[in-house]
């Protein structure tokens, strides 16, 4: 459909990984890094996140009608080159977490059929805990990659401390804002945000830009976690040497994690907050009640 809208070259390669849930934006950074890796001297690549709810279920399973009232509309574009000359961001790191080898995980977001034959997506009472034990591996292997020599002692000595001493011991939560300035949440829901502030020890103003996002924008899927960087651009909160952690979850089970180096401050604050963004950061508490 981009490729016949705006006429582009006959030698685009096109790459669609439709179908990979909210986490598609994220995943979707990782394969335009390694098709970067391999191209020509000055390529780009364009990826593309979006939510089109194509799928409506209209039977009468509870279930499988929450997803209907769960999205909105949403998409967002970020260009890649492997040159820095005129980038914003470095890639730093990519930690995708798959958990779909056990079926509580694999079943806790399916597309099936109803009783009565009616195809839609069945959300399991069990996504919650799901998410939470698939967000603690991805934790693990991104905190040994970015967090300093101390953090990674003292979570290990926790670790080791609930295993031989006592599994009751309440383990060692390692402090992110060593390593990262910024935090982008998909905005899959309050519960999902509130659960992500919890397992991290995140401040409110490191999840505004998620509630913000989900009050705003509602859930775009994949897309939210962009329009989360947008709004700390809005801000004026995004500095040289910030870096930024992304988190998206998604069906399988998935939670993927990306981490972005600013290398230049923002020229303008242009984009989907521009026109509101002088009204936030709101209290959801006063607007919920």
């Amino acid at each position: 459909m981009i490729v016949s809208k705006y006429k582009l070259r006959g030698d685009i390669h096109n790459i669609n990984i439709s179908g990979m849930g909210c986490s598609a934006g994220l995943i979707s950074v990782e394969v335009a890094r390694n098709l970067l890796q391999v191209a020509p001297k000055g390529a780009h690549a364009l990826v593309v996140s979006t939510e089109i709810i194509s799928l409506k279920y209209s039977g009468r399973n509870h279930a499988m009608l929450l997803p209907n009232v769960l999205f909105r509309m949403g998409a967002a574009t970020a260009l890649l080159s492997a040159s820095r000359s005129k980038s914003r961001f470095k890639l730093k790191n990519i930690v995708r977490t798959l958990n779909a080898a056990q079926d509580k995980s694999y079943r806790c977001i399916f597309q099936e059929e109803d009783s009565e034959g009616e195809q839609g997506v069945n959300l399991s009472k069990d996504i919650v805990a799901v998410a939470g034990g698939t967000l603690r591996d991805n934790i693990a292997e991104i905190g040994y990659l970015t967090l300093p020599l101390l953090e990674k002692i003292k979570f290990g000595l926790s670790l080791l401390a609930r295993k031989s001493l006592n599994r009751n011991i309440k383990p060692y939560v390692p402090d992110f804002h060593t390593t990262f300035k910024h935090f982008c949440i998909h905005a899959g829901g309050r519960a999902v945000i509130d659960a992500v502030q919890h397992s991290l020890g995140l401040t409110d103003e490191d999840v505004e830009p998620s509630r913000m996002t989900l009050h705003r924008f509602g859930n775009t899927s994949s897309s939210s976690v962009w329009y989360e960087l947008g709004y700390i651009d809005a801000k004026s909160r995004m500095q040289k040497g910030d870096q930024v952690w992304m988190i998206g979850f998604g069906s399988g089970f998935k939670c993927n994690s990306v981490v972005l180096e600013c290398i230049q401050s923002a020229s303008n604050t242009d984009g989907p907050w521009a026109d509101c963004i002088h009204r936030y950061p709101l209290d959801i508490t006063k607007v919920t009640k």
